[in-house]
């Protein structure tokens, strides 16, 4: 039994296991999750304390049966100096009253003065939460907005290098009169080298004797005639 009490009034909540046992991967993937239970409109139970669904984040003294030490309309930041102050010197009541008296009931009321302070204390930390949590939020975006203008500037400048080397390599390369030259040479040599290959795979059938007496022949003719 001491067992469990300890659990439900622990700070901090025991490790899900059943619940990482089923949202596993292939379960998610097969739609075998569990669906989320439904929103809580009554009152429950955190820690060990009951809530109520409908209260504010922070409730008032009131509302927990606590007497409130100061006024309604004040100044936190000297209210809990007061309290600091008054928590010290209770502190060294409690600590005289024990050297000199230890028996005495007073003991006991010096001690539940102690803890009104804290939960004041207490309170009054509790009341700044929400201004912290826009604070951290204001300083969060801050931060994700200048990374982002970070990584927007180191994108423009890589931008800027590759349209640069690409300007380069457009400068570097070769004028188009001059290629058209070269291209004509080229096909002029080739042409060259196609006659020359034609001669070299036609030869003439006519031996060389054969070619003089038919060059001798015509040369008797036209001086005859």
């Amino acid at each position: 039994m001491a067992a469990s009490e300890a659990m439900q009034v622990s700070s901090l909540p025991l490790p899900p296991s059943k619940y990482i046992k089923l949202f596993t991967d292939d379960n998610v993937k097969r739609g075998r999750v569990p669906r989320p239970p439904p929103p809580i409109h009554d009152n429950y139970s955190m820690f060990g304390n009951i809530f109520n669904a409908d209260d504010t984040i922070i409730r008032p003294l009131e509302a927990q049966g606590i007497k409130r030490l100061y006024p309604q309309h004040f100044d936190r930041r000297r209210e809990l100096k007061k309290l600091n102050h008054s928590l010290l010197v209770n502190f060294l009541d409690l600590i005289d009253l024990l050297v000199q008296c230890p028996d005495s009931p007073r003991r006991g009321e010096k001690v539940e003065d102690l803890s009104l302070l804290f939960i004041h204390i207490h309170h009054l930390l509790n009341e700044f939460r929400p201004h912290q949590a826009r604070e951290t939020l204001r300083v969060m975006m801050e931060l994700q907005k200048r990374q982002r203008v970070e990584t927007t500037l180191r994108f423009q400048k890589h931008l800027e290098k590759v349209q640069e080397i690409l300007q380069n390599a457009l400068q570097s390369l070769p004028d188009t009169s001059d290629l058209d030259t070269k291209l004509s040479i080229n096909i002029e040599a080739m042409d060259c080298t196609d006659n020359m290959n034609s001669e070299q795979l036609n030869p003439d059938p006519c031996c060389s004797s054969d070619r003089i007496m038919c060059m001798m022949i015509d040369d008797a003719t036209t001086s005859t005639d």
